[in-house]
C-alpha cells in the first residue's frame, strides 16, 4: 500500500447518526480522554478479567474496543460490555497486513478527545497512569510508557531481561502509548503492512515533526503470556530487529563470536560477555525507580535472553529470504518496519499535497486525465479530486481496508 498518497483516516459515517448512543454508552460522558483496545480472540479465557478491567476504566475514560474476533465471540462481548465501552468491528474499508493497526485506526476514527490511550488487551492502567499520559501529552504528541509484567513467572523473568537491557540503552518498546488524535489524523494514521507497528508509529510521529516523550518511571502493568504463547513470539520478536539494522547485526554476530570462543576452547570471552550482559540490564533495571517493579533476578536472565536472541535472530533471517517474510494472523509480512528516510519522503509529500489548493488540484486532476488521453503512462487512475466529500475533496477521504488483530498478549509482544 502506497501511503503517499493515503488520505486523512477521519470516519467516513453519517453525519445524523451517534455511535456512542446506539451502543450504549452515555454520549454526554466525557473524562477527557479516549482509550482505543483493539483485540481478536479466538476464545474467552480472558473474558471476566478483561471486563472488572473495563469496569474499573469506564469512570476514568472513554472505551472504544475494536473487536475482530468471531461472530460468536463479538457477539457475547457486546451483551457484556454493553454500557461499558463502545464495542465495534474494525472499519471495512481496513486491510493491513498487521490487524492491530486496522483496530487502531477504526478507534482513532471514532476517538473525540485529542488525548488518546492505545493499548494491547493484556495492559492494565491505573488511574494514576492515566492522569500522567494525560498531563505529558499536553508537550508532547506521542508519550510512550514503560510496560511491566505483574505477575513474574519465569518466562515473563526472561522477556524481562529484553526490557531491562533497552532500557540500559535507552527506552523499551510497551504494548501501549499515548497519542494526540489531531496529530495521528494529519499524518494519516501510519502504515499497518508492517510486523514492529509500534516502531512504525514512532517513526511515523517523528517523521511528521512529532515530539515523543519516554518517561521511564512511568509503569503500566502488563499480564504475561502463557508459556506457550511466549515460546511462540521468539522468532517473531526476532524478526522485528531487521527494522533496526546495527542492532540485527550485532545478535547475527553473537552466535558466531560464541562458536569460535567455544572451539578454541577459551571460556573467557563468553562469560565476560555473559556478565556485561547482566550489567547492563542492572543498570537498566535500576534507572528510574526500576526496582519498585523489576526484580534482580530478571537481569540475571540477560545471557539467556541474548542466547535466544542471537539464535532466533538467524531463524528470522531465514523467514525473511527464505519464506518471505513472518506468518502472522494469517498473513505473511515481509516487512518489519519502514525507514525512517522514507517515513520523512512520505511525510513530505503529504505535507505538500495538504498545502494545494482545490484549484491546483484540479488543474493537476485534469492535466492528468489529458495526458491519459494522450496514452500517457503517466496518468495512471485520474482520480476524482474534484468531487466534493464529507471530509473535503476526494482525495481527503480514509482508504477501506477489513481487519484482524491477535489473542490476548500476541497483538503485539514489544521487542
Amino acid at each position: 500500500m502506497d501511503l503517499d498518497a493515503a488520505p486523512d483516516t477521519a470516519p467516513d459515517t453519517d453525519p445524523g447518526m451517534d455511535p456512542y448512543k446506539d451502543y450504549g454508552v452515555d454520549p454526554g460522558m466525557d473524562p477527557g480522554m479516549d482509550y482505543v483496545l483493539p483485540l481478536r480472540w479466538s476464545d474467552d479465557a480472558g473474558l471476566e478479567e478483561l471486563t472488572a478491567y473495563l469496569r474499573r476504566l469506564r469512570p476514568l475514560v472513554r472505551v472504544i474496543v475494536v473487536d475482530g474476533s468471531p461472530a460468536a465471540l463479538f457477539a457475547r462481548h457486546a451483551a457484556r460490555w454493553e454500557g461499558l465501552a463502545l464495542h465495534v468491528r474494525p472499519d471495512g474499508d481496513l486491510d493491513f497486513a498487521n490487524g492491530k493497526v486496522n483496530g487502531v485506526i477504526t478507534g482513532l476514527r471514532l476517538a473525540r478527545a485529542e488525548h488518546v490511550v492505545i493499548a494491547d488487551d493484556d495492559v492494565r492502567y491505573g488511574e494514576g497512569e492515566l492522569v500522567r499520559v494525560d498531563a505529558l501529552l499536553r508537550n508532547a504528541e506521542l508519550v510512550r510508557p514503560q510496560n511491566h509484567f505483574d505477575p513474574m513467572p519465569w518466562h515473563a523473568r526472561w522477556d524481562t531481561a529484553r526490557t531491562l537491557l533497552n532500557r540500559g540503552f535507552g527506552a523499551d518498546y510497551p504494548g501501549t502509548f499515548g497519542v494526540r488524535r489531531s496529530t495521528f489524523l494529519a499524518m494519516g494514521g501510519y502504515d499497518g503492512d508492517v510486523l514492529f507497528e509500534n516502531l512504525e508509529l514512532i517513526r511515523t510521529v517523528r517523521a511528521h515533526g512529532g515530539r515523543e516523550d519516554r518517561p521511564l518511571d512511568l509503569y503500566v502493568r502488563r499480564l504475561p503470556p502463557d508459556p506457550h504463547h511466549f515460546w511462540s513470539q521468539r522468532v517473531r520478536q526476532a524478526y522485528d530487529d531487521l527494522a533496526q539494522p546495527a542492532r540485527m547485526a550485532f545478535f547475527l554476530a553473537v552466535a558466531p563470536a560464541l562458536a569460535v570462543a567455544l572451539l578454541r576452547r577459551r571460556p573467557g570471552p563468553a562469560l565476560a560477555g555473559a556478565g556485561l550482559a547482566v550489567g547492563l540490564a542492572e543498570i537498566g533495571r535500576r534507572r528510574a525507580g526500576g526496582p519498585q517493579v523489576f526484580p534482580f533476578t530478571a537481569a540475571l536472565f540477560a545471557p539467556v535472553w541474548l542466547l535466544e536472541r542471537a539464535v532466533c535472530s538467524w531463524l528470522a533471517l531465514a523467514t525473511r529470504f527464505l519464506r518471505g517474510g513472518v506468518f502472522y494472523a494469517g498473513r505473511r509480512i515481509p516487512a518489519a518496519a519502514h525507514p525512517p528516510r522514507l517515513l520523512r519522503r512520505r511525510a513530505r509529500t503529504r505535507a505538500q499535497r495538504r498545502a494545494r489548493t482545490p484549484a491546483q488540484t484540479c488543474a493537476q486532476t485534469q492535466t492528468s486525465a489529458q495526458a491519459a488521453a494522450s496514452g500517457s503512462l503517466a496518468a495512471r487512475k485520474p482520480a476524482r479530486l474534484c468531487e466534493p466529500s464529507q471530509n473535503g475533496l476526494e482525495a481527503d477521504r480514509p482508504q477501506r481496508h477489513s481487519a484482524t488483530v491477535t489473542r490476548p498478549g500476541s497483538m503485539t509482544a514489544p521487542s
